[in-house]
């Protein structure tokens, strides 16, 4: 499955009712045990072995999204993500699931965004084998035929009519983040949805889709994390015995966003039949994974729109009761990211009224800029959130593969928190001058019903 369009959304969220608890655990949370290593093809792996988790959590990310699809070619990646699914040389149809389920595994599933896909599962830990199998067995003679790629089109359209056309709010989420934010000349691997439009769903030709999977599932282009109960010596060898023999194709080409912005400012309004009451989103231009000024951004967006205690829910919410929410998101990518407001208005509350106060809150951190003691809430409550993501096996498992792909190195993970800890609040108050700006911006409004 695709990730929902607010999945950033539901992050904030559950910020909002973030115990601040785990804060006060050590940075040194993030240090646990793990090397990583590539096979002679290519493959990197990434090894965190822990006996004192009963599991194993197996995810291996392809470093392919919708950002490396072309014009009249988009949804390539999510389709691939079912594909993946419909069988291969040595597991027919049906067999992948079932194998692991009947083994016991959990949490089998896969997801697709605009800079990866990936597929995971949790697994006992003397059914190792048996994941490692089936995995490398699909990358190496995945079946791509008429048959297969006919059902999963029907499948991913169904898919889109039920969680983007007959969603509510989301086209206005997709419209804000993608299609009216990034240039489609300057910037098309962002510029369009992940899920892809009906048309190029409908266009899809076998031999495309042939191409695209020799050209991006590979082992050269994918990384391998286990984290678990394993014998790191067993698991290297697993992994050279199901994986070693895949051969490596050439690197893939880079997407590039030599003007990624260049549409804004832009405005646009949308009926949505679904929708019940009105919404202002604004989407801003900002920085790649990284960057030094996304530390800060990421911050700013919590303070901003990131709890109980932001800017915009005591504003919104609690004083003036204009809002059923409003929160923040920053998302940074590969490439130029995005700065999300989101705000859904009360029963008698009109979008523009959101949007007066929302841009009269932005402006005073802009004039004003923000306090000591609203930074420090703000790091407390991301360090909370990212000591939490690793309290699992899985959530270990995502954060490697997250560093792996935008950092090149899963080590980062053990600097970056510290990175967020030494922001202050000049750096905040000078991106949100830089990057919180009328003209870098789409705006999307919402209207209950439909379009005359």
């Amino acid at each position: 499955m695709i990730p929902s369009p607010v999945r950033g959304l539901a992050a904030a969220l559950v910020l909002m009712g973030a115990a601040t608890s785990a804060a006060a655990q050590s940075a040194s949370s993030v240090n646990f045990p793990f090397e990583t290593y590539r096979l002679e093809n290519g493959l990197r792996v990434v090894l965190a072995p822990d006996r004192n988790t009963p599991v194993v959590a197996v995810n291996l990310w392809y470093d392919v999204g919708s950002r490396n699809e072309r014009q009249g070619r988009t949804g390539f990646a999510h389709l691939f993500e079912h594909m993946m699914f419909e069988g291969s040389a040595n597991a027919p149809k049906g067999d992948h699931s079932r194998l692991l389920q009947g083994a016991g595994a959990t949490g089998l599933n896969a997801s697709t965004a605009e800079d990866r896909t990936n597929y995971y599962q949790v697994v006992p830990p003397n059914r190792l084998n048996l994941a490692l199998w089936l995995e490398s067995d699909r990358m190496r003679s995945l079946k791509v035929e008429p048959a297969q790629l006919a059902n999963q089109q029907e499948i991913v359209k169904e898919e889109r009519r039920l969680r983007v056309d007959n969603a509510p709010y989301t086209r206005s989420l997709l419209a804000a983040t993608s299609t009216g934010l990034y240039s489609t000349e300057g910037c098309f691997p962002y510029a369009h949805e992940v899920i892809g439009s009906m048309d190029d769903l409908n266009a899809a030709r076998i031999e495309d889709v042939q191409q695209f999977f020799r050209t991006y599932y590979a082992p050269n282009n994918a990384t391998l994390t286990l984290v678990g109960d394993f014998d790191p010596a067993a698991a290297r060898q697993m992994v050279q015995q199901y994986f070693g023999g895949i051969p490596r194709v050439e690197t893939p080409p880079r997407p590039e966003c030599p003007q990624p912005f260049s549409g804004l400012p832009r405005r646009d309004t949308i009926s949505d039949p679904n929708a019940t009451l009105p919404a202002f989103m604004a989407a801003y231009g900002s920085v790649a994974v990284g960057d030094k000024d996304s530390y800060a951004l990421d911050l700013l967006s919590v303070i901003l729109g990131g709890g109980r205690s932001s800017r915009l829910n005591q504003r919104l919410v609690r004083t003036e009761r204009a809002a059923a929410f409003a929160v923040t998101q920053s998302d940074t990518r590969r490439g130029p990211g995005v700065f999300l407001v989101h705000v859904r208005a009360n029963p008698g509350v009109d979008a523009a009224r959101l949007e007066t106060i929302t841009d009269e809150e932005i402006a005073r951190i802009v004039r004003e800029g923000v306090t000591e003691a609203e930074l420090s809430r703000a790091r407390n409550q991301y360090r909370a959130r990212f000591v939490r993501t690793l309290q699992t096996a899985m959530g270990k498992a995502e954060t490697l593969q997250r560093y792996a792909l935008y950092f090149d190195d899963p080590a980062a993970l053990r600097t970056d928190l510290d990175r967020y800890l030494a922001v202050s609040v000049a750096d905040v108050n000078r991106v949100a001058r830089q990057y919180l700006t009328p003209q870098n911006r789409a705006v999307v409004i919402t209207l209950p019903g439909r379009t005359q």
